[in-house]
């Protein structure tokens, strides 16, 4: 049973969506403000957090700094981010820093299932094998493993970076449109909407990050002014 972790001061929001998330099978723990948050993650693993941006005791962006801060296990706990805050730029900054995902409130709590439900499977390691890795000279993308690795040195990608940059890979030499990486990468179950180009910006400035030597002038990840992305074919 995956376990959830929800940091959410609203004790009427977070009683809703505890008693629905564990009719859908989930195991779920609740703390009302960000110093319990810490504690919960001190004491016990999870697979998931769900993390209000708007806390009475921290900002929610700052928070999830300290909990990546924590220790390398919780480095690794995927996040989804939930605010009532308009502005877009919340959004932004949290994919930015690593969030899986983003939900504004309101929500619907269908929706919040549907989004954890596409979090947890892309952080499933799948059987590995020779088959499962591609190359690309230093570059080395492990599909079965979910590993990036530099001259062997692995990378730091969100699962949702590892699923965009394994897409363009496996499809080198195609230009693909923003619109075409999201719903490829099952990005929030839904259609795509034009209005969030920036979020997969976002997401590829992080994986170039990573991977390339210069993120400025990048020898993997090609912008295609006005159409979208290509993988380069052949590049060492």
């Amino acid at each position: 049973m995956p376990v959830i972790l929800l940091i959410e001061d609203d004790f009427r929001l977070a009683r809703m969506v505890s008693d629905y998330l564990r009719e859908s099978k989930f195991e779920v723990l609740h703390a009302g403000d960000g110093a319990a948050g810490l504690t919960v993650l001190r004491r016990k693993p999870v697979d998931l957090v769900i993390l209000d941006l708007m806390l009475p005791d921290a900002d929610g962006l700052d928070l999830f700094r300290e909990i990546r801060a924590l220790s390398p296990a919780a480095a690794a706990i995927p996040v989804i981010m939930l605010t009532a805050r308009g502005d877009p730029m919340d959004r932004v900054v949290g994919l930015e820093i690593g969030a899986e995902d983003y939900i504004p409130k309101p929500f619907e709590p269908r929706e919040l299932l549907a989004r954890i439900r596409v979090v947890l499977r892309r952080g499933r390691p799948g059987p590995g094998s020779a088959g499962d890795i591609l190359r690309f000279g230093r570059l080395e993308i492990d599909r079965g493993a979910r590993q990036v690795r530099v001259d062997g040195e692995t990378k730091s990608l969100t699962s949702y970076q590892f699923d965009l940059l394994a897409i363009m890979a496996e499809r080198a030499g195609r230009v693909l449109s923003r619109e075409q990486l999201a719903e490829l990468a099952g990005r929030h179950g839904q259609p795509y909407d034009p209005s969030l180009d920036r979020s997969v910006d976002v997401h590829i400035a992080r994986i170039r990050s990573a991977i390339e030597e210069d993120a400025k002038h990048p020898r993997h990840i090609i912008t295609v002014r006005g159409a979208g992305y290509v993988f380069a074919k052949g590049r060492d």
